[in-house]
Formats: C-alpha cells, structure tokens, sequence
C-alpha cells in the first residue's frame, strides 16, 4: 500500500545519511534500499522513492541556489542537516515534480510535516518561511486548491507504545565501561525497543539489547527513570510512546551493531569518556543516575 508521507520520511533519512557521510550516489540508493528494508518493507512507493532520492542528488547545487537566494542569512552550510534536506525534498517536489502527481501546497505542507518530526523546535516555522517564499516567487500556483485536515485526537485518545530501554555498563578490572548507540542526527544514546506481548522488562531489556548491540545482559537492576512523548508515524499517527529505563550490567565483549534503523555506529565507553559526548537532554539525567548508583555499589 502507497504511504507518500512515509516514502518521504525515509528519502529524508537518505539524504541525512548521504550528506551527512558525504556518500556517493550509488552508495546513497543503496542506503535508502536499507532503509525500504527497515521502515517499508511491503511499500509499493520503491520507484516514487527512488525516483525522488536520485532527482534531488542529480539537482542539489541547483536547489542549494534556490535555498541561498530565499534563505541569504542562512548559509547552505549553516542550516542543519534535517532542515536543509527537508528543503530539498520540498523544492524538488516544488519545481520539478508532476504537480499533477504532487500539488504545490502537499509539497509544501508535507515538508513542513517532515520538519516538525525531524527537525528542532523551530524548523516547521523555517521551512514554512522558506517554501512559503518560492512558492509566492513562482506565482503561487493551485493556490485555490484546498487540502483536506487531518483528524486531530486527544493525548488521552492516542494508542500507547511500551517500550524498554536500558543504561549498559561492564566492568573489566577496575573500570567501568557504559555501552552507547549513535543514531544518524549526531547523538549518542541508549539502546531501547518494544516489549512483546507477555514479556517482562527485564526479559525485554536483555533481548533487545541482544539484538541491538549484541551483548549479553547479565543483571538487569531498579528503574533509572521513564519518559513519555508523542510521536507522529507515518503509518500509525500520533501516539504516545512510554519508554522504561533500567541500569543493566552486561559482558565486557566485543559490542556489534544490529540492523536498527537510524544507527550507525555502537561503542564502549570509559565513564569518564562520556562527560563530553553529545547527548539528547532527557539521555543526560540517566547516564547521571547509573554513575551515581554505580559509585555507590
């Protein structure tokens, strides 16, 4: 089944990967077949995809240009990552795609969407600004062409996701080493999944950080903290996300990266290594807390 939000979601973690790895073209259709593969396995968008990926790569001094003359304060260099790419995505579609197929206000209106997800607080309201400006440069057309609204629930309305994550650490002789995942938006983080039906925490903490990682948790311990948040999927909507975490204590082994979408890279760190790594700030009080307790055992 054809999901355009969704195809459009995971060209935008191509080209994050492309730029931000500096791969070649061929390297980046192969990263967004990966990426098919993790996120949309059964789409039947494969050719929209790729079609999309290779326009933009094929046209990106073109609409670095476009995004120089609309955005002259903001150098292509000084954007981010997320942002920049939402732009293409959006002035691709914008400029050169059959508006038959994909009407100006859906491009403009589904990068503004990419932004809010993807992005930083701000980024809906600069990408909006940005398109909003070539929009009105090229005559603003289907411009009486409405756009119907999405159903708006309540936070109480949305379904809940469970999902369990820890804070891993080893020791080897007299150190102390915590195991990190960095995703593709430049953060080192914690490995987490979803519980299956009927599974304990700590049964879900020890298989997905298997699977994740591959390491071999030992002792799972007391609840770190927990976070919730509201997530807008593709395919799903908007929902709510609880995540648990605990402090598990695993085997100092060779740490080997799974097939998890959005990460590239798994690694051990000495506690007093992680003081500078870039963390996302709800990650921070956790790393604290395992440091705490662990100084305490």
């Amino acid at each position: 089944m054809a999901n355009r939000h969704l195809s459009r979601s995971i060209v935008l973690q191509t080209l994050f990967e492309w730029d931000f790895n500096t791969l070649k073209t061929n390297d980046a259709t192969d990263a967004l077949l990966r990426n098919i593969a993790e996120f949309a396995d059964n789409s039947a968008d494969l050719e929209f995809m790729k079609s999309l990926l290779v326009g933009i790569v094929a046209k990106v001094d073109d609409l670095n240009t476009i995004i120089n003359k609309a955005a002259p304060e903001w150098p292509i260099d000084k954007i981010s990552t997320v942002d920049r790419n939402v732009l293409r995505i959006g002035l691709y579609e914008l400029l050169f795609s059959d508006r038959g197929e994909v009407p100006p206000k859906v491009a403009i209106n589904e990068s503004i969407e990419l932004a809010k997800t993807f992005g930083g607080e701000n980024s809906g309201k600069f990408v909006n600004g940005v398109l909003g400006a070539v929009y009105k440069e090229i005559g603003e057309p289907g411009k009486d062409q409405g756009i119907p609204r999405k159903k708006e629930i309540s936070f109480d309305e949305m379904p809940v996701e469970k999902k369990v994550g820890a804070v891993v650490y080893a020791k080897d002789g007299s150190d102390i080493y915590f195991a990190l995942v960095h995703d593709v938006f430049g953060h080192w983080t914690l490995s987490k999944g979803g519980l299956t039906e009927g599974e304990t925490d700590a049964d879900g903490v020890k298989r997905v950080i298997k699977k994740e990682i591959g390491l071999t948790v030992t002792d799972v311990f007391d609840k770190l903290g927990d976070n919730e948040y509201v997530a807008n999927h593709p395919e799903k909507g908007k929902h709510r996300k609880q995540v648990i975490y605990y402090l598990a204590e695993a085997k100092y082994e060779d740490v080997t990266l799974g097939e998890s979408g959005g990460l590239d890279e798994a690694k051990w760190f000495k506690a007093t290594e992680i003081l500078d790594l870039n963390f996302y700030n709800d990650i921070v009080p956790l790393i604290t807390k395992s440091i705490q307790t662990l100084m305490q055992k």
